[in-house]
């Protein structure tokens, strides 16, 4: 089979693999997985000979990018010590146990490699968390906590990564350089992330069709990922910096870019991931090939460190309970009960930047030697990967209804119904303060107008009908027909005028909102589509 039609099938099954586990209420994730390892092992299935050095950067940018989309800088900002405990603390103490466990296991390793493979272990996957735990009611707040944990993980694991690899390929040792190669790996992502993100507006404020800023925003994860590299610091944190920006400074008036480049997005999304597992997945077949009759010791050096990646994230998800309880109340804080604690441990689920990592081993050293141990390493990562994917995939629903940790749809619909409130009151001062002879509406048509559009957005976001086309005319009330069609036309055109106003200030209003501190971004962002939806169909 052809490269191409490899990557055409590929995609064509994970189309259908989203559509069955929406229909069988399973992740689409999962059946990736399960479905890649299969098709690995179909015979005429030739896997396409790809580079270690090119895995991380085809893959992982669109998906961090698509990913930290949804959240907020404001999000952060509340969860700092998540972010630290979890993304930064918790991903040095896994592959400090992970190394140590994998040292212990596989006799003889250096530790470079121990440490290349804890540090491919050890960052959980936003991707796979939104898709599982999304559909199943957890708790936004414990969700959020796993979204944030896991868009800034990946930045600590790789810079780890890359300097054991260093280190193993040329023989030395990490050291002090690894410090502060973490130090600059941060900083020098913050000013690349922001200085392309400021570059990129500069240049859509130039593009006058709906197709180019998506087009755009398509190559600025794989350009800033590669900038970054280029000056030796974290592809991962810059491109989650520019995806954070780009939502930070969106315009309230852009509706049809936003409306476009969310579905895009979306599908962008589902796509690279199906195609990464499949490509990953044909990967495997020579590394399992490669294994021999050492195939089962390996597998079950990967299930024991399964069960340690498992056993540290217990660990520490235990003191992160201890130190939420003494902080006092905080409504983001999470875990705040034993049973969120359970649940918090038992997502922190491995994906593809973990096979990738794996994967993204080199194959010799520097004095041409083979990579010591390599083929061990790829089966414990994918090992972890499928431990801690497929049997929590599968099992999260079971367990969120066992403990009772679950979220009534009326939680979400009362956040919903709190933000399009803020945005009702928005569009109503906005049709109240405005200046009707600077409008056009100074006449009685235009009072009319005015005062239907108020009763309508009076119940904007209630259940009860809210801003849409303009009313008709009762044809009894006017028997001139030239006279009816004109004043139909006044009506009209006042009516378009004054509900772009107000919806443009309630847009305003939501987008001010998504900054804050407390407030959910996918809540945010659900209002805002069904203001862009109404906005785009008043405009015709």
């Amino acid at each position: 089979m052809t490269v191409l039609a490899l990557m055409v099938a590929a995609l064509l099954v994970g189309v259908l693999l989203v559509g069955v586990g929406d229909r069988l209420r399973l992740p689409w994730p999962v059946l990736l997985v399960l479905v890649g390892a299969a098709g690995a092992f179909v015979p005429g299935i030739d896997a396409p000979d790809l580079e270690p050095e090119l895995i991380l950067p085809l893959f992982l940018p669109p998906l961090l990018f698509a990913t930290a989309q949804r959240a907020s800088w404001s999000v952060f900002r509340a969860r700092w010590r998540s972010v630290l405990f979890l993304a930064v603390l918790l991903v040095a103490a896994t592959i400090a146990v992970v190394g140590a466990t994998v040292m212990w296991l596989v006799p003889g390793i250096a530790l470079g490699a121990a440490l290349a493979v804890g540090a491919a272990v050890a960052p959980p996957d936003p991707v796979a968390v939104e898709a599982v735990a999304g559909p199943l009611r957890m708790p936004r707040r414990l969700v959020a906590v796993l979204q944030s944990e896991g868009l800034f993980n990946d930045a600590l694991a790789l810079v780890v990564f890359q300097a054991a690899i260093a280190a193993t390929v040329s023989g030395e040792q990490p050291g002090i350089g690894t410090a502060l190669g973490l130090v600059w790996a941060a900083v020098g992502a913050v000013a690349v992330g922001l200085a392309a993100t400021w570059l990129a507006e500069r240049l859509a404020d130039r593009l006058t069709d709906a197709v180019s800023p998506s087009a755009l925003t398509l190559v600025l994860p794989f350009a800033v990922y590669l900038a970054a590299d280029a000056v030796e610091a974290s592809g991962v944190i810059a491109v989650v910096v520019a995806a954070l920006q780009t939502r930070q400074h969106a315009d309230a008036d852009d509706v049809l870019p936003r409306l476009t480049g969310g579905a895009f997005w979306n599908v962008v999304e589902m796509l690279v991931t199906a195609a990464a597992f499949a490509l990953i997945g044909l990967e495997l077949r020579a590394v399992v090939a490669d294994a021999g009759d050492a195939l089962g010791r390996m597998v079950a050096d990967a299930a024991v460190v399964a069960v340690v990646v498992v056993g540290v994230r217990a660990v520490w998800m235990l003191g992160a309970l201890i130190s939420v309880r003494r902080r006092g109340a905080d409504p983001t804080a999470a875990p705040r009960t034993g049973r969120e604690a359970v649940v918090l441990t038992w997502s922190g689920m491995r994906g593809l930047a973990t096979l990738a990592l794996a994967l993204a081993l080199p194959r010799v050293t520097a004095e041409g030697a083979p990579f010591p141990f390599r083929t061990e390493l790829v089966i414990i990562a994918a090992g972890v990967l499928v431990a801690t994917l497929v049997i929590p995939g599968l099992t999260l629903s079971l367990l969120l209804r066992a403990l009772g940790v679950r979220e009534s749809e009326e939680v979400g619909r009362a956040a919903e119904q709190r933000l399009a409130s803020r945005a009702r009151r928005a569009a109503l001062t906005e049709l109240a303060s405005l200046d009707r002879e600077a409008v056009g509406v100074d006449d009685t048509v235009g009072e009319e107008v005015l005062g239907e559009l108020r009763a309508r957005f009076a119940r904007l976001g209630t259940g009860e009908g809210g801003a849409g086309d303009a009313p008709g005319e009762d044809s009894a009330d006017r028997p001139d027909y030239e006279q009816r069609l004109e004043t139909l036309r006044r009506r009209r055109e006042q009516w378009t005028r004054l509900q772009t106003l107000a919806l443009a200030a309630a847009r305003r209003e939501v987008l001010a909102a998504r900054t804050e501190p407390g407030i959910d971004p996918e809540v945010a962002d659900r209002v805002l589509q069904r203001l862009d939806v109404r906005s785009v169909a008043s405009s015709r």
